[in-house]
């Protein structure tokens, strides 16, 4: 299930433990992990608009970025510059993965400045965004950090919330509360979060576990957990989100949605209302080992239609339809 994009609190920029947040969005399905450096970010994915830098994703998403450390929002000034993740250490920390991470997609891209509506680092299905910091990044901060958002990428992907019978022996092995594990808990306390620790601590390099904690102290560490590895190795044996050729709908920011899935097959997808009427047909893109379609939550005549339900099918009938709600 995809949430609305999460509303998280302006915090200081200071270096910190795997502790980011997930993000609620997607870009397009691509075949492995490709990584975009700050430079080509800052190139091809942001364009000024009066006075103000904004970061623009393939899928639709957009957030403005905070380019001063001089800005109100930066509580912690630091030393007066942002510092970006290297991409050489987002490489050498997926080398160090003892994950099979075959088949997994995700486009990460190392952010030149902050997000002003969040800036933290985040992750959601297919992507993650990695924001700087106001005083140098370690290594071990940077590799830390980036496996985290990582194991939100692959519970997104073999874990979906849809899996209700995966996630109930995930709670159970690692003793979580269905009444107190919630994803409105504080962020040590949800299931996510605590998944992205699991998978930092059982299967990250010894960079991103330098420290030998995880975020929520009060829980056993992962690898003292009896089945808890073999099970979360087990889900990369799983079929993905996509893999049955079933279509999947990703919300993104102002309204619009990505819609995928796994397979090289192209036709045009067709978005109705509720009494069947065509609002929308959105051309395919291939990328990889899936296919996305990109709709930017309008109708042929540029009606905006957020807080609509509609529905979207492939015109070749494969993956059946699947109901969205236009985000607001």
């Amino acid at each position: 299930m995809v949430r609305a994009l999460l509303a998280l609190s302006a915090l200081a920029l200071a270096p910190r433990g795997a502790a980011a947040s997930e993000l609620r969005s997607a870009a397009v399905h691509v075949a492995g992990i490709v990584v975009h450096d700050a430079t080509e970010t800052l190139r091809d994915y942001c364009r000024s608009e009066d006075g103000r830098l904004w970061l623009e994703l393939p899928s639709g998403a957009r957030w403005e970025l905070v380019t001063s450390t001089t800005d109100p929002i930066i509580a912690n000034p630091g030393d007066g510059a942002f510092h970006r993740f290297d991409v050489a250490e987002v490489q050498a920390a997926l080398d160090a993965l003892s994950f099979p991470i075959g088949g997994i997609s995700a486009q990460v891209f190392i952010l030149p400045f902050p997000r002003r509506e969040s800036l933290e680092s985040a992750a959601g299905p297919g992507l993650i965004l990695l924001s700087p910091g106001v005083r140098a990044l370690s290594r071990e901060h940077q590799h830390s950090e980036f496996v985290h958002e990582l194991g939100h990428v692959v519970q997104y992907s073999r874990l979906p919330d849809s899996d209700q019978e995966g996630w109930e022996h995930y709670m159970n092995l690692r003793g979580l509360s269905s009444a107190l594990n919630t994803a409105s808990a504080p962020h040590a306390d949800r299931p996510h979060e605590i998944w992205a620790e699991d998978f930092r601590a059982l299967f990250g390099g010894s960079l991103a576990n330098a420290n030998g904690t995880i975020e929520n102290a009060t829980l056993t560490h992962p690898a003292q957990v009896a089945g808890l590895s073999e099970f979360m190795r087990s889900v990369a044996d799983a079929s993905p989100a996509l893999g049955s050729g079933s279509l999947v709908a990703a919300p993104v920011a102002s309204g619009a949605v990505t819609f995928s899935r796994f397979g090289s097959e192209t036709a045009v997808l067709d978005v109705f209302d509720a009494a069947g009427r065509r609002l929308a047909s959105v051309p395919p893109a291939v990328g990889g080992a899936s296919v996305a379609w990109n709709w930017n939550g309008e109708d042929r005549s540029g009606r905006r239609l957020r807080g609509e339900v509609v529905y979207a099918r492939v015109r070749d009938g494969r993956g059946g339809a699947v109901r969205v709600v236009v985000t607001r």
